[in-house]
């Protein structure tokens, strides 16, 4: 099969469109996926540049990609609720006990996979995964934001920003968030109460006493501390806040490290399919134009997602 391969860490230079990659086969507990679309997300970028080699080292040559929509084409021992023929989506990192989604085919676990919306095709399937479970691990979980509550949002025009915005509105809460100037009006259309401009506002100025803060772009927890009421939660997906601080403003801090799991992609498929979340494609590239994807992706920073069709 084709799949997108690296044979030693670095940049978009590194990858390498192999053709003759063999087929995985389902182990027990996981199933195999003809894969028709996949997402890009920062923890692709991440691994392929060596940012975690010394904690999580690939074995090379490593097949790239974590996101994927298809449709299943074989069934480990032991796995249940899915069948041969199901259209799916879910997680198959080579770091998360998967294949890579970056490929024809890909193998997952059962735990990371689940019938993807049927309400929307695949390429917008595949731009959910990782960020959706973010999302909701972020707002529903973590935060648990509650009507009438406030929260925060940083990076509210990317991946996991732009469903977080949606799925706070969803719990009844008022949503600020900071995106950068051009992505104002696309932050409105998302649903956002108050939109900062984080090119030209400083946000602690602007508002206060907040609920929560979900931080999934920029560094700017030790700031976000300073909005937040007293018993607020900070939610981190970029690093930890002073520890110090947290204490003097005495707010809870949650780094987040999100793991998708099944239970998660099913809420979100149900979410999407009564039109409640839209996910947010930015732009399409095919399997054989994967270094441009990767190239836009880090340097054009995206509204939503960027997705890359393999079939």
């Amino acid at each position: 099969m084709k799949a997108t391969q690296i044979k030693q860490y670095g940049g978009t230079e590194v990858i390498e469109i192999t053709q003759d990659v063999t087929n995985p086969a389902a182990q027990p507990g996981q199933v195999v996926v003809e894969v028709h679309a996949a997402g890009l997300n920062r923890i692709d970028t991440i691994i392929r540049s060596g940012f975690m080699a010394q904690m999580m080292p690939l074995n090379f040559p490593a097949t790239l990609g974590g996101d994927f929509a298809g449709v299943v084409t074989e069934i480990g021992e032991g796995v249940t609720g899915l069948n041969v023929g199901d259209e799916v989506y879910g997680q198959a990192g080579a770091l998360m006990g998967g294949t890579g989604s970056l490929a024809e085919y890909t193998a997952t676990s059962n735990g990371k996979v689940a019938k993807k919306p049927t309400s929307i095709d695949m390429i917008q399937s595949a731009s959910l995964p990782l960020v959706g479970a973010s999302a909701i691990q972020g707002v529903e979980e973590h935060a648990n934001i509650q009507s009438g509550q406030k929260i925060l949002i940083h990076g509210g025009a990317g991946g996991i920003g732009s469903l977080a915005i949606q799925i706070a509105k969803l719990r009844g809460a008022y949503v600020a968030t900071t995106v950068a100037t051009d992505d104002i009006e696309f932050a409105k259309s998302l649903g956002a109460d108050e939109v900062i401009d984080y090119k030209t506002q400083d946000f602690t100025t602007i508002i206060k006493d907040f609920d929560a803060v979900f931080a999934t772009a920029q560094p700017t927890l030790n700031d976000s501390v300073k909005v937040l009421k007293k018993g607020g939660v900070l939610v981190s997906m970029v690093g930890a806040a002073d520890e110090a601080l947290t204490k003097e403003y005495g707010v809870v801090a949650i780094p987040q490290m999100t793991q998708v799991s099944a239970e998660q992609l099913t809420r979100l498929a149900q979410l999407v399919n009564s039109g409640e979340v839209k996910p947010q494609v930015d732009k399409v590239f095919t399997l054989n134009q994967v270094k441009e994807a990767f190239d836009y992706f880090e340097q054009q920073n995206p509204r939503g997602k960027v997705v890359v069709t393999i079939k």
